[in-house]
């Protein structure tokens, strides 16, 4: 997926001309800490809420005034992976998507990544979740695929978490059924560590259910 993809056209950007009164005032509506700053199609910076918060008189612009103005941004046609890693680093609540003659096309909302992630990691579909140590030089994600679909299942989702100074990798695999116990053995007969299973159907209802109310605060 592309960033342009992402982008939430229900975020308005801020003017120069707008007043910190107003910045404030949408930074609650949405519920962000950023919000960019655009004249015309030309991005100026992301303006940060701790630092309106600070201003005394809130009916002054925001172009009179001495902020200190972030500006990451990414192309229009940046991987999902390089917004992830911005949203990450930068601590951001929304990040610029401008075109390549700088021009701004929106903003992606940490509300939207979230959306997102939720949809790439399978997190609303019925199934258990499988988490297996294996050594990094075993990363075959095809013969745990293969171990999975023997048991007539199918991987969701996956992800791999490495750990500082280990050679032991972390996979946890999303499965489209909760009854794991045999896939669970053939693992194990085939020298795999599994750490955690969570394949109870009321612990999947019950995620679903906190995600859906998560979303839904989000949404207000």
């Amino acid at each position: 997926m592309f960033a342009s993809e992402l982008i939430s056209n229900a975020i308005p950007p801020l003017r120069t001309s707008d007043t910190v009164q107003k910045a404030l005032d949408r930074l609650s509506e949405f519920k962000l800490y950023h919000l960019p700053i655009v004249n015309e199609t030309q991005f100026l910076g992301l303006v940060a809420e701790e630092e309106l918060i600070e201003v005394r008189d809130v009916e002054q612009a925001i172009g009179s005034l001495s902020l200190a103005i972030l500006n990451p941004f990414v192309y229009q046609d940046s991987h999902i992976y390089d917004v992830i890693r911005l949203f990450d680093q930068l601590k951001l609540s929304v990040l610029p998507v401008l075109d390549y003659n700088k021009n701004y096309l929106g903003v992606i909302s940490v509300h939207s990544l979230i959306g997102y992630s939720a949809e790439i990691y399978a997190v609303k579909e019925p199934g258990g979740v499988i988490v297996l140590e294996i050594s990094n030089r075993n990363n075959s994600l095809s013969h745990m695929a293969q171990i999975v679909e023997a048991d007539n299942a199918q991987i969701l989702s996956s992800y791999v978490q490495s750990f500082p100074d280990s050679t032991k990798l972390e996979v946890t695999l999303k499965i489209n059924k909760t009854e794991l116990s045999g896939i669970i053995s053939s693992f194990e007969r085939y020298n795999y560590v599994v750490k955690a299973v969570f394949n109870s159907t009321s612990t999947d209802q019950g995620t679903e259910d906190r995600y859906n109310s998560f979303m839904n605060y989000l949404n207000v």
